[in-house]
């Protein structure tokens, strides 16, 4: 156990002793980047996993995101959290239960609608390398935040090589736990209302709205 702290340790320590900005990821950002503008929305499949090492943890879940513009609407195995780019909504099947709040812009949290342009400020990002990841071709980049006291200390992005589509990105966190999130079946330009990205609580009978705001 005390090994592995020492792993985690180390590797935040190298991560950003080695982090800069660096031209060859810029370049390879900034095309990932126009990409995803250039839409007008998308939806994909979406598997997202937590593991971390010290304690024994491999937990997987799939889903599916729908984006647009700064809206999503991201469906899990066991939640569904909704945002419309003011207030996010965080619907809890199991529990019955929704807990609204408003959307802070300042969050460490990887927005997925936000999360190809997020590199452009308080982020120094790196070059890795080519790897092969589900049979496609990929550029990785790290991103790592200016900020020490950030809730991730680096974001790791497996860039397609080829069409500049995101396969996966995978969030570090400083006690050992890793957030990836692989993409899948992605759909570009999807007919969807902007009513899609909001929760109607008259729509599941007997829920329990808890409002944060």
């Amino acid at each position: 156990m005390k090994k592995s702290v020492l792993t985690v340790i180390l590797t935040i320590s190298c991560t950003l002793l080695f982090a800069q900005y660096d031209p060859k990821a810029l370049e390879i950002l900034e095309a990932m980047s126009d990409k995803y503008k250039s839409l007008t929305s998308f939806e994909a499949n979406l598997t997202s996993s937590l593991t971390n090492e010290t304690d024994g943890i491999n937990e997987e879940f799939k889903g599916k995101i729908t984006v647009k513009g700064d809206k999503f609407r991201l469906a899990l195995d066991d939640q569904e959290i909704i945002n419309n780019g003011t207030t996010v909504w965080t619907y809890l099947p199991s529990a019955k239960e929704v807990n609204i709040d408003n959307v802070d812009p300042d969050t460490d949290e990887m927005n997925p609608s936000r999360f190809y342009i997020m590199y452009k400020k308080g982020y120094k990002y790196l070059y890795l390398e080519d790897q092969v990841e589900g049979g496609v071709l990929c550029e990785v980049v790290d991103l790592v935040p200016e900020k020490k006291d950030a809730q991730y200390f680096k974001i790791r992005m497996n860039i397609n090589k080829k069409d500049k589509s995101i396969q996966s990105w995978t969030m570090f966190d400083k006690s050992g736990n890793r957030y990836k999130y692989a993409i899948s079946k992605f759909q570009p330009n999807v007919k969807v209302d902007d009513s899609f990205f909001t929760f109607d609580p008259k729509k599941y009978p007997g829920v329990e709205v808890i409002d944060l705001r």
